[in-house]
């Protein structure tokens, strides 16, 4: 059974909007997510990331993270697209049940950049296996929070993992309890 893992870029006053404004990678880091996209066969996103990402990446080619992920499918979240392309398809007004479906596949991890109001969904219904935040030792002042949208009251985490980057970065794993 694959698990749906949750990466996402956190500045250290909780802003996870447009981290390529503000975060820094550097090579310690670049090869860390390149070895984190082996574990992956497939993204699975909301409309705002899955439009972000697509206007910056789609059209791009020869940088070996972003080749990675143009190759790969993506599953979205939307209740107002009618289309997409860049690789990817549409989940359904279920989304919780095709989440559910495509945890059922056989096949490497899902992964979900960025935190959204589908992570309330996918936390309630308990799909969510995994959380790692990389921390970046930045402020960016303003843009959307890490959780704005979930019910942060019923979330219950415990630390499995803590790595240190040279950078100054660390990535948190949590699980949801």
């Amino acid at each position: 059974m694959r698990r749906l893992i949750e990466s996402t870029l956190v500045s250290l006053d909780g802003v996870v909007e447009s981290p390529e404004r503000w975060s820094r990678f550097d090579e310690e880091a670049t090869q860390l997510a390149m070895q984190d996209l082996d574990r992956y066969d497939a993204f699975v996103m909301g409309r705002v990331t899955y439009e972000r990402l697509r206007a910056n990446w789609a059209e791009v080619s020869g940088n070996p993270y972003i080749d990675r992920i143009n190759a790969m499918p993506k599953y979205v979240a939307s209740r107002s697209l009618a289309d997409v392309t860049w690789n990817a398809t549409l989940l359904g007004p279920d989304v919780v049940g095709a989440i559910e479906r495509l945890k059922a596949e056989p096949g490497k991890d899902l992964v979900k950049y960025g935190t959204s109001r589908l992570d309330g969904a996918l936390l309630r219904a308990h799909l969510v296996d995994e959380l790692r935040l990389w921390i970046m030792p930045v402020v960016a002042g303003a843009g959307q929070r890490l959780f704005e949208d979930v019910d942060v009251f019923s979330l219950d985490l415990t630390l499995i993992d803590v790595r240190k980057l040279a950078n100054g970065s660390a990535i948190l794993v949590y699980v949801p309890g």
